[in-house]
């Protein structure tokens, strides 16, 4: 998985009147936990815009002068309800030999056959939560949705993987495609279905279920 390099300021004093200085200098507050013990920084509220405003997933390798890098993923962010500045983050320190849980972005490739013949196409999981050493992070769950007819899903099941646990049930619903009015099931449609082998046919029993 890609990482962003974080620069900050270890944070001496961590009380309401600090904060508050801090967030009036442009900068963001922050929090490591996971450690022996808490670590407390700031940086730059624009350092973390390619953390926070992208449907990607990143590490983060948090840099602070005089200290060890430490490797991280954001656990949790606050914003300010009127401006939506980032107001507080919270981060959880990697170690190479111990599991992370973290939510993976899914994408969809290619067009599905279903959705041309008039169905809806229903998106119904952006991101999936897993469990996995750091190195074993993916960036992406990658779905093929080029053979999607009408009435079929793809569930998590078929994205099942020895690196990683999915804290999702297996039958979960990732995307699918439900019948609309206008939906029509053509020849070429119904001999494809008659050859649909593995995943696809996988698939094909969920949605009838």
């Amino acid at each position: 998985m890609k990482s962003i390099t974080i620069k900050g300021s270890e944070r001496e004093s961590v009380g309401k009147k600090a904060t508050k200085a801090l967030r009036n200098a442009g900068k963001v507050p922050c929090v490591v936990y996971g450690g022996d013990k808490p670590l407390h920084f700031s940086a730059d509220e624009l350092a973390f815009r390619d953390l926070v405003y992208t449907p990607n997933a990143h590490t983060v390798a948090i840099e602070l002068e005089g200290k060890e890098t430490v490797n991280a993923v954001l656990q949790d962010i606050q914003f300010h309800p009127v401006t939506d500045a980032i107001i507080h983050i919270d981060f959880y320190q990697l170690f190479d030999d111990k599991m992370v849980t973290m939510n993976i972005p899914v994408r969809l490739q290619g067009n599905s056959p279903g959705v041309r013949n008039g169905g809806r196409l229903l998106f119904r999981k952006r991101k999936l939560a897993i469990k996995a050493l750091p190195s074993k992070l993916p960036d992406f769950f990658d779905i093929d949705i080029s053979k999607l007819r009408i009435g079929q899903n793809i569930s998590v099941a078929s994205l099942l993987n020895d690196d990683f646990s999915i804290l999702h049930p297996d039958n979960q619903v990732v995307v699918q495609v439900k019948t609309a009015r206008t939906a029509v099931v053509t020849d070429d449609e119904d001999e494809d279905e008659e050859g649909a082998e593995g995943a696809e046919g996988a698939s094909e029993e969920a949605a009838q279920e």
